[in-house]
């Protein structure tokens, strides 16, 4: 028992519990449920989830998993945040992206957004986003003293830094008080066009800038050490923080070499990570990046207050989806609290039609208002490190921080980041990590609201103007639905060729309270596809399902019922539908004891909870003569 200061005694009327006593009841459980026979510490971790990177979530934590201190906030390792005050004082940094290639379009929207609760632009520049030449124009009306210009630029980030650099000297901000970022970041460019001839140069030309910002403008940074074309090439937390690690440590050794204390190097770089969905991931995963880049600058002989980490968060582009695209909302305001929690000090929320082209006023506005009704209304700013003090976030902290740091180990032992770019070993890797994650979409282990699960195939698709076309060639960019969007690219055409979508035909068998649980899932799962189930009758037998499966226009049929209805009437309602026509049939359920007699009847494949839909949708689709 606890006692406070106060005389408050805490659990003063519940007995003293342990380990062991929990873990003894896990086992009656996984016994009774037929999930193992495990006992002690084996049942405790029979309910361990393996999440990436050789990270595993366990069921239960307690003061015994607690890694080292934390520290506190402001102080090194800055696990707790970069600054003592955390963002208690003003918020993090709302941060909107603008990438119209339009400067009077793109002015019109970055004041907009400045007037009504973002704080800072981040600016694509170049062949990506404005012309460079047209920087002035798109920042017109701007107060650059006050609003903090993030970069991003690619190829071009010399010629648009030293455009910027030009405008905060033509409109005489003064040059302490400029605020930006130049967007430098070469090594983030080579990962996603491939290419690395000329990399030294435009390092020299990073340098260059980051000794300007040094000598003149104290408030800008010269370098964006980007982990999203590692995180958009299916990275997992923790092998994007050793990419970016291996990143930084790259770019200070080119600082050093060109003249600049360490010190002075580590104040010209901005990190820049995914937040995703993933609450508590994403939150450890911005406490474990302090944590070892605090490290990497001890290492380097960095003083103290000089190794805290500047971060700027981005919702995951990954995780948006083409298809109800208004569900993205929800994963954003997930995404922004845990990094809001996690301590990023600047937030882009990208609006929720982004993967669609260039988002309109409507979604530019919610995308600010997210972070504006978790700071103002939901006060998520007022307590500095949430998270702290959770054994679960302390110990997924320090899981997250020893995955990253062993990868970034490797990549150094590969020669760096260029070299490992350039051997394959960072491209390998990341396609390894994609490769099991695509495995689970593509089981729904996990599941994507409106395009894997419930999906709704009379939906009206937003048409939004399309975006510029961003560097490629290198690291692929990929996304949670693109298996899904191209079985449903495939239906589409069907539909705009032939007036009508690809169909299926549901035969219930018995009443609706044996079939309508496996109807619904079989409805759900071929939808997720782009293929209409018709349930039409509601329930058939072997003498009507003929007639039935005819007047649906349907090629391809599945049985849906309980077991015990399967063992008496499937294989007759099988044969039938064969008879009828049916090019392919399927039943709702696992085969069981039965498979060998389904198939004989005519049964040709199964569908259940697990298994691979992206497979059985694209089989479905190509028996219905889909074009690919």
């Amino acid at each position: 028992m606890t006692v406070l200061p106060d005389g408050l005694p805490l659990a003063d009327d519940f007995p003293e519990v342990t380990r062991d006593q929990w873990r003894h009841l896990v086992e009656g459980v996984l016994r009774k449920t037929g999930t193992s026979d495990a006992v002690g510490a084996g049942a405790e971790e029979a309910l361990a989830t393996a999440v990436e990177d050789g990270v595993t979530v366990h069921p239960l934590y307690t003061a015994d998993d607690a890694p080292e201190d934390a520290g506190f906030p402001g102080f090194a390792p800055f696990v707790r945040g970069g600054r003592a005050e955390g963002s208690a004082v003003s918020g993090w940094d709302v941060r909107q992206r603008h990438a119209h290639p339009d400067p009077v379009r793109t002015n019109q929207a970055i004041l907009a957004d400045l007037e009504n609760g973002a704080g800072s632009v981040w600016l694509a520049a170049g062949a990506a986003g404005v012309p460079v030449d047209a920087l002035p124009e798109a920042l017109k009306g701007v107060y650059l003293d006050l609003a903090t210009v993030a970069l991003d630029a690619g190829a071009d980030f010399e010629d648009a830094a030293r455009a910027l650099l030009r405008l905060y000297a033509g409109r005489e901000v003064p040059p302490g008080a400029a605020l930006g970022n130049l967007g430098a970041d070469p090594l983030g460019l080579a990962a996603r066009t491939g290419r690395d001839e000329g990399l030294a140069g435009q390092l020299a030309a990073a340098a260059d800038l980051a000794r300007i910002c040094d000598r003149d403008h104290p408030g800008v940074r010269a370098f964006a050490v980007d982990a999203l074309p590692y995180h958009e090439a299916g990275a997992g937390a923790a092998q994007e923080l050793g990419c970016s690690l291996a990143a930084a440590v790259a770019y200070l050794r080119t600082l050093t070499e060109e003249g600049l204390g360490v010190e002075a190097a580590c104040a010209q770089l901005e990190f820049r990570y995914a937040a995703t969905a993933d609450q508590f991931l994403t939150t450890a995963k911005l406490r474990a990046a302090r944590r070892l880049w605090a490290r990497v600058a001890q290492a380097c002989g960095a003083p103290s207050e000089a190794r805290a980490q500047r971060q700027h968060a981005v919702t995951s582009p990954v995780m948006m989806t083409r298809r109800d695209p208004w569900v993205n909302m929800l994963r954003t305001t997930v995404a922004t609290l845990a990094a809001g929690v996690g301590g990023a000090d600047a937030v882009t929320v990208l609006p929720f039609d982004s993967a669609i082209g260039l988002p309109d006023d409507f979604a530019r506005r919610i995308a600010r208002n997210t972070s504006t009704i978790l700071l103002e209304e939901s006060h998520l700013a007022r307590v500095i490190d949430p998270a702290g003090g959770s054994w679960y976030v302390e110990k997924l902290t320090d899981d997250v921080a020893r995955a990253a740091w062993a990868w970034f180990q490797e990549i150094e032992r590969a020669g760096g980041m260029a070299a490992a770019l350039a051997s394959g070993l960072v491209r390998d890797r990341l396609a390894e990590t994609w490769a099991r994650r695509g495995r689970a979409l593509a089981r729904r282990k996990e599941p994507i609201t409106g395009v894997s699960e419930f999906p709704d195939l009379a939906e009206r698709p937003v048409e939004r103007e399309p975006a510029p076309e961003q560097p490629g060639g290198g690291l692929p960019r990929v996304r949670r639905d693109e298996a899904y969007e191209a079985l449903r690219a495939r239906s589409d055409a069907r539909l705009a060729a032939e007036g009508g979508r690809p169909r299926i035909f549901l035969a219930a068998l018995g009443p609706a309270a044996a079939h309508t649980a496996r109807a619904s899932f079989a409805a759900n799962l071929f939808q997720a596809g782009g293929i209409e189930a018709v349930h039409e009758p509601v329930t058939v037998t072997a003498e009507t399902v003929g007639e039935a499966f005819t007047a649906s226009g349907a090629r391809v049929a599945c049985l849906c019922s309980s077991d015990k209805l399967y063992a008496q009437e499937a294989g007759a309602v099988a044969e039938r539908l064969k008879a009828a026509g049916a090019a392919r049939v399927y039943l709702a359920g696992r085969p069981g004891a039965q498979q060998d007699e389904y198939e004989r009847a005519g049964v040709d494949g199964y569908v259940f909870a697990g298994c691979d839909a992206v497979e059985v949708l694209s089989s479905a689709l190509d028996t219905m003569g889909v074009a690919r």
